[in-house]
């Protein structure tokens, strides 16, 4: 219990230190920051799969490429249904999700290296 909240407090971190990096997303708050977390982990156990398998035509001839854009999209989609959180265009979401998918590496990483 203590782990998932200290990892949802590192993402909320990471939220925030992404828009403080990446110009064109911003957050009002922390709790805006752990609003988004909440958020986007929704997304991803909800709409991602879903959206995924529909695109997977799309991502093959991309070799992959595409699910950075299915990434930015859903960022987005985050800016716009979360309060306090904004990404203002394609460009900015397709940064920041790059950013934030650096940012969730290291934060596994050091989760596995602190538990191992």
């Amino acid at each position: 219990m203590l782990t998932a909240i200290l990892k949802w407090i590192l993402f909320a971190l990471a939220i925030t230190a992404t828009a403080w990096i990446i110009p064109g997303i911003r957050v009002e708050n922390f709790l805006s920051a752990m609003f988004v977390c909440l958020i986007l982990a929704l997304i991803n156990v909800f709409i991602k799969p879903f959206l995924e398998i529909i695109t997977l035509p799309i991502n093959i001839m991309t070799l992959g490429i595409f699910s950075l854009v299915l990434n930015a999209l859903l960022l987005m989609f985050a800016g716009w249904v979360a309060p306090g959180f904004e990404v203002e265009g394609f460009l900015s979401g397709l940064f920041g999700s790059i950013v934030l998918s650096l940012f969730a590496i290291i934060i596994d990483k050091v989760q596995i290296e602190k538990t191992a």
